[in-house]
C-alpha cells in the first residue's frame, strides 16, 4: 500500500513553522520510527502511556497481556450472568408477581435494558474525564451489587409484592412496591452503564498497540471477551433460570447477587497486573469547543485557504493529556476553522478561542463513525426480542426433554448463547485462516465486512421467527402442542448475527477511536443496544395504537389471539432496508487516511509489507 500523501501536497493549508508540525509525512515517519523502537522486543516498557499500580510506566514483562486479561474476563462473565439472569426472568416476574400485562411487561423490560446501555455514555464520560477506567469499573460494580441486593429483597419480602392471586381480578402491585422494584432495577442499570463502556477498553489497554505481537493478542482478546459475555449469558439463562424455576425468585436473584459481589473481589485481585490509562479529560468538552470556535470563526468570515495557518502545540505529545498528535485530514474542512490562527502574535491557550489540529481531528474521527453507528442500530431492535417475545413464544410450546425434565421458558435463549460459544472458537481456529487466504487480510474479514455479514444474517433470523410463529398459531394453537425446537433457527441465526456484528463493532470502534476517546467510542456502540431497545418499545406502542390496542390489535396479552408474525415481518423489512443502507455507508466510509479501511488495518498492512 502506498503511503498517503502529506497534507501539504493535498491541501493549500499551511502550518506555522514555530508552532505547527512541518508536514504530515514527517509526523508519520517519526511516529513509525517511534513505534518500531518502542515496539521492539528489546523494549520492556509500554509505548501507549499506561502505568502500573505504583504510577510507573508499565513493564510488559510484569503487567498487561494475558497476565491481566483473565481477571477482566472472569469479571465480565459474572456481571453478564447477573444481567441476563434478570433480563430473561423479568418479564415473567412482572407478569406473574407484579401483575402487569404481557405487552407492558415486555416494554418495561426493553426500556430498562435500553436505559442500562444508554447510560454507558455517562459511564464513559466519567472514566475519560475524571476517574479512569479501573476506578469507574470498581465504583459502578458496587452500585450494581447494591441494586442486586435490593432486587433480592423485593423478591423475598412478601410486603414488597402483591398477595397471591386467589380470585379474578388479581390485585396489582401498589405504587410503593413498584417503585422499590424500579429503584433496584435503576441501580443495576446505572451500574451496567458505568461498567460496560470501560471493561472492553480496559482490556484492550492491556495490549500495547505498538507491539505487533501484542496487537494480535488484542484481537484474540476481543473474541474471547465476546466468548465470556456469552458464557455469562449461558449460565444466567440456564443454571440460574432453572434454580429460579425450582427454588423461587429469592434464589433466582440471590445467586447472581453473590456472583456480582465475587466478581468485584476477583477484579480487584488483578490490581498488580493491570496497565492503567490516566484520565484525559472529557472528549465531549473538546468536541463542543471545536464546534463553538469553528462557528465563531465562520461568523467572522475566516476562510480555510492557502493563507490559513493551523495551530498545533510544539511539544512531542498533543496538549490532550496522554494522547498522541493526529495529522491533518481534508475531510470536514469547515471544522478546520477552529484551528485557524487569526492573530500570528497571539496563540492563546484558551481552547474556547483556538483549538489544535489534534483536537479538531479527534472530533472528525468521532463524526466519521456516526453513520456506521446509526446503520447498525436495527440489529439491536431485533435483538431486543430475544428476552421478550421470543421467550413468550417458548412459554406456549412443548419444552419437555424427557419424562422428568422441562426446559424453563427463560432458558430457551440458550440456543443463541451456545451458538456463540461454538462459533467463536470455530471462527478463530478454522474460518479465519481460510478467509485470510482468500482475502489476504490478517483477520480474514475487515471489521466493516464482519458487521455487514451479521446484519445480512439478521434478515433471515426475523423471517424465520415470523414463519414459525405463523405455523404455531395456525397449526398448534393449544399450549405445549408444538416443540420448542421449532424456535431453534431464529435463535441460531440471531446469535450468529450477533457474533459477527458485535465483535466487528468491538474492533471497529476501538480501532477508529483516538487515544482520548476510547471509552466514549465503546459507549457509542453499546448505547445503540439501548437505543435499539427503546425503538423496539416505541414500535410495539405504535403497532398497538394503530391496530386496536391490547384487546384487538396485533400484540395482545394472549399470543394465540395476537398476530406476532406480522410484527416480525415488519422487523424483517426494517433489517432488509437497513442492510442496504449499511452497504452504502460502509462503501462511502473514509478512515483517517482517506481510505475505506480502518486506521489499524492500514497500519498493520503497511507493517506486513515492510
Amino acid at each position: 500500500m502506498e503511503k498517503p500523501e502529506s497534507a501539504a501536497a493535498n491541501s493549500d493549508l499551511q502550518y506555522d513553522k514555530s508552532f505547527i508540525q512541518p508536514s504530515v509525512e514527517k509526523f508519520e515517519q517519526d511516529y513509525s520510527e517511534d513505534n518500531k523502537k518502542e515496539g521492539s522486543l528489546s523494549s520492556s516498557l509500554v509505548s501507549n502511556g499506561c502505568v502500573d499500580f505504583r504510577g510507573n510506566v508499565a513493564n510488559k514483562q510484569k503487567t498487561g497481556g494475558w497476565k491481566a486479561s483473565p481477571y477482566i474476563i472472569v469479571n465480565e462473565i459474572a456481571e453478564r450472568l447477573a444481567f441476563f439472569a434478570i433480563a430473561v426472568n423479568m418479564v415473567a416476574y412482572l407478569v406473574f408477581e407484579m401483575r402487569q400485562s404481557l405487552p407492558n411487561a415486555a416494554t418495561h423490560v426493553t426500556d430498562w435494558i435500553g436505559a442500562a446501555y444508554v447510560l454507558t455514555l455517562f459511564g464513559a464520560f466519567l472514566a475519560d474525564a475524571y476517574l479512569g477506567r479501573f476506578k469507574t469499573i470498581i465504583i459502578f460494580s458496587c452500585v450494581y451489587a447494591v441494586g442486586m441486593v435490593l432486587l433480592t429483597v423485593s423478591a423475598s419480602e412478601d410486603s414488597l409484592r402483591p398477595p397471591p392471586c386467589k380470585a379474578r381480578p388479581c390485585n396489582k402491585a401498589t405504587d410503593g412496591q413498584t417503585w422499590f422494584l424500579y429503584a433496584a432495577l435503576g441501580l443495576i442499570a446505572l451500574g451496567t452503564g458505568g461498567i460496560k463502556p470501560c471493561v472492553s477498553s480496559f482490556g484492550a489497554d492491556q495490549f500495547d498497540g505498538a507491539d505487533t505481537h501484542e496487537v494480535q493478542k488484542k484481537y484474540s482478546f476481543f473474541n474471547w471477551f465476546f466468548f465470556s459475555i456469552n458464557m455469562g449469558a449461558l449460565l444466567g439463562i440456564t443454571l440460574l433460570v432453572y434454580v429460579q424455576d425450582k427454588k423461587g425468585w429469592t434464589w433466582g436473584f440471590g445467586i447472581p447477587t453473590v456472583a456480582m459481589v465475587c466478581s468485584i473481589v476477583i477484579f480487584a485481585a488483578g490490581i498488580p497486573y493491570y496497565r492503567y490509562q490516566k484520565p484525559m479529560g472529557s472528549p465531549f468538552t473538546r468536541f463542543v469547543q471545536v464546534i463553538v470556535v469553528s462557528m465563531r470563526n465562520h461568523s467572522k468570515g475566516v476562510e480555510v485557504g492557502h493563507e490559513a495557518v493551523l495551530y498545533e502545540v510544539t511539544t512531542e505529545e498533543s496538549d490532550i493529556v496522554g494522547a498522541r498528535k493526529l495529522p491533518h485530514t481534508e475531510q470536514y474542512r469547515f471544522l478546520d476553522k477552529a484551528a485557524v490562527v487569526t492573530d500570528i502574535e497571539d496563540y492563546p491557550k484558551n481552547r474556547w478561542r483556538l483549538c489544535t489540529v489534534t483536537q479538531v481531528e479527534e472530533f472528525k474521527c468521532f463524526i466519521r463513525v456516526l453513520p456506521v453507528w446509526a446503520s447498525t442500530i436495527a440489529l439491536s431492535v431485533s435483538f431486543a426480542q430475544l428476552s421478550t417475545f421470543f421467550i413468550s413464544q417458548a412459554a406456549l410450546m412443548d419444552r419437555n426433554l424427557g419424562p422428568n425434565f422441562e426446559i424453563p421458558a427463560g432458558s430457551v435463549p440458550v440456543f443463541s448463547a451456545i451458538n456463540a460459544l461454538i462459533l467463536v472458537p470455530i471462527y478463530e481456529t478454522w474460518i479465519v485462516p481460510i478467509i485470510r487466504r482468500q482475502t489476504g487480510h490478517h483477520r480474514g474479514l475487515t471489521s466493516l465486512q464482519r458487521m455487514g455479514v451479521g446484519l445480512f444474517i439478521s434478515i433471515f433470523a426475523l423471517a424465520s421467527a415470523a414463519l414459525v410463529e405463523k405455523r404455531r398459531r395456525d397449526h398448534y394453537p393449544k399450549p405445549l402442542s408444538m416443540s420448542v425446537f421449532w424456535l431453534l433457527p431464529q435463535f441460531f441465526l440471531i446469535g450468529t448475527a450477533e457474533v459477527f456484528t458485535y465483535v466487528g463493532q468491538l474492533e471497529f470502534f476501538y480501532d477508529e477511536a483516538t487515544d482520548g476517546t476510547r471509552s466514549i467510542s465503546s459507549a457509542m456502540f453499546l448505547s445503540e443496544i439501548g437505543i435499539g431497545s427503546w425503538l423496539s418499545t416505541a414500535l410495539v406502542k405504535i403497532i398497538q395504537g394503530t391496530t386496536g390496542g391490547e384487546t384487538k390489535g396485533w400484540l395482545r396479552t394472549t399470543l394465540n389471539t395476537s398476530k406476532l408474525d406480522f410484527f416480525y415481518w415488519i422487523l424483517t423489512t426494517i433489517n432488509g432496508l437497513n442492510f442496504l443502507v449499511y452497504l452504502w455507508v460502509s462503501r462511502c466510509y473514509k478512515g483517517r487516511h482517506g481510505t475505506g479501511t480502518s486506521v489499524r488495518d492500514e497500519e498493520e498492512e503497511e507493517e506486513e509489507e515492510k
